[in-house]
């Protein structure tokens, strides 16, 4: 797997830097949902950052201030890297799968990407993950995983806390903290504490990458 496609399309073509990307998505009105009315939310963190986070597609509070996870499961994901003394603002890259809020149906708010919706905008998050060159990528439910890793048979129970190397980058698939929320059991085995499990082994990682010293 190639993380760069933008090679393997001769109708896209490698940015210069994070910037010219943004620029280009900004002004998009060809991606499937732009007739919606939704904003392009890119992106929040350190563009320098090592440690990158995939999220699946902005939601309402998202689309308004036009940063990825900076509602209530945002909250929640700074409080679990904070735990791990990680900052949010630092040490991570924040980005999407998709890149503008997906309206609802038969009245609801919001409802999950579709898998054109997701492979539309796969390039452009490719390229994202070029122009960082994160060490580590976090997959943050199963829209993110289908994405990166191209997992479309197994849930995010069972691919979540493995490590995946690809192109010299770790990465691993863990439960979206919106599935936390609705999920707020402590228990030995319950998702939150698979995820403290999870974070703390992300940790090791980062910091048996030399992350953690500057490096």
């Amino acid at each position: 797997m190639q993380f760069n496609l933008f090679e393997e399309g001769p109708q896209m073509n490698r940015f210069e830097d994070l910037g010219e990307l943004v620029d280009h998505m900004m002004k998009m009105e060809d991606d499937p949902l732009f007739p919606k009315g939704t904003n392009m939310v890119i992106y929040r963190g350190n563009p320098e950052a090592k440690l990158m986070i995939v999220g699946e597609a902005p939601g309402t509070e998202e689309d308004r201030q036009g940063k990825p996870f900076v509602g209530r499961s945002g909250k929640l994901l700074d409080q679990i890297l904070q735990a791990v003394e990680l900052d949010p603002e630092k040490d991570v890259f924040v980005t999407n799968a998709v890149f503008r809020l997906p309206p609802g149906n038969d009245g609801k708010p919001l409802r999950k990407p579709t898998p054109d919706e997701i492979d539309f905008y796969k390039p452009y998050l490719m390229e994202i993950i070029r122009l960082i060159d994160p060490k580590i990528i976090l997959l943050t439910g199963g829209v993110s995983m289908r994405s990166v890793l191209n997992e479309t048979k197994k849930g995010i129970t069972k691919m979540r806390g493995n490590w995946h190397e690809i192109d010299g980058r770790w990465v691993m698939p863990i439960f979206h903290p919106a599935y936390l929320l609705r999920n707020p059991s402590r228990k030995p085995g319950s998702p939150k504490s698979l995820t403290w499990q999870d974070i703390r082994e992300v940790r090791g990682k980062y910091d048996d990458l030399g992350l953690g010293s500057g490096d």
